[in-house]
């Protein structure tokens, strides 16, 4: 049987289409590298951060990790407070595929986030480009984030999306494969470039 075809394109956003980067910010906080590298490894961690992705406040977040590591507690109270120097700006390659694809009509544009509902809406208000989605799932807002299955379910049912009919783009391999599990076609974003190629060859673009 051929798969049905596909009309809705989901883009993850942090990596994909905004910079985000912590070290964006500690670059000004730490004067040693190895340091900073050493903060984000072992201090505010992914793992942490990811946590606040699920719905966590930063609050309480910031509270158990300075009580865990007072030696760093500037820093990690920056880690909320001056939170939107992180973002250095939008990835503008794959800003343009949007462009074109929103241009264009042939497909419905969802997108995907794990992104704290604190700290959305700085993203929401600085990208215009975020207003070409019919919708958006922010993992905070939602209290799951990927690669949670549910998730997955959850912007496709909200939707009215069937798997097959998804073709989802995210620089997370983990994301990226539990889309696929789910019956959603799939691109791993490494730069514009590539992906420019990947949806040639999907015939999302010429």
């Amino acid at each position: 049987m051929n798969p049905p075809p596909m009309d809705t394109i989901i883009f993850d956003l942090g990596g994909v289409l905004i910079d985000w980067n912590p070290r964006h910010l500690f670059r000004k906080l730490f004067e040693e590298e190895q340091e900073m590298e050493h903060f984000l490894e072992h201090v505010c961690t992914g793992d942490w951060n990811e946590q606040q992705d699920g719905g966590r406040p930063f609050a309480e977040a910031i509270a158990l990790k300075t009580a865990e590591f007072p030696e760093y507690g500037p820093q990690i109270k920056a880690f909320f407070e001056r939170w939107p120097e992180m973002l250095g700006g939008p990835i503008e390659g794959t800003v343009s595929i949007l462009e074109q694809i929103h241009r264009e009509k042939r497909y419905r544009l969802l997108a995907l986030t794990n992104w704290s509902h604190e700290t959305w809406p700085v993203a929401w208000e600085r990208y215009g480009f975020l207003k070409y989605f019919e919708d958006i799932l922010v993992s905070g807002k939602e209290k799951l984030k990927k690669p949670d299955p549910r998730i997955y379910h959850l912007l496709l049912e909200r939707n009215g999306v069937r798997p097959g009919q998804a073709l989802f783009i995210d620089d997370s391999h983990r994301n990226v494969q539990a889309a696929r599990q789910e019956g959603i076609r799939t691109i791993h974003f490494t730069n514009p470039t590539a992906l420019r190629t990947a949806l040639q060859q999907f015939g999302v673009i010429h």
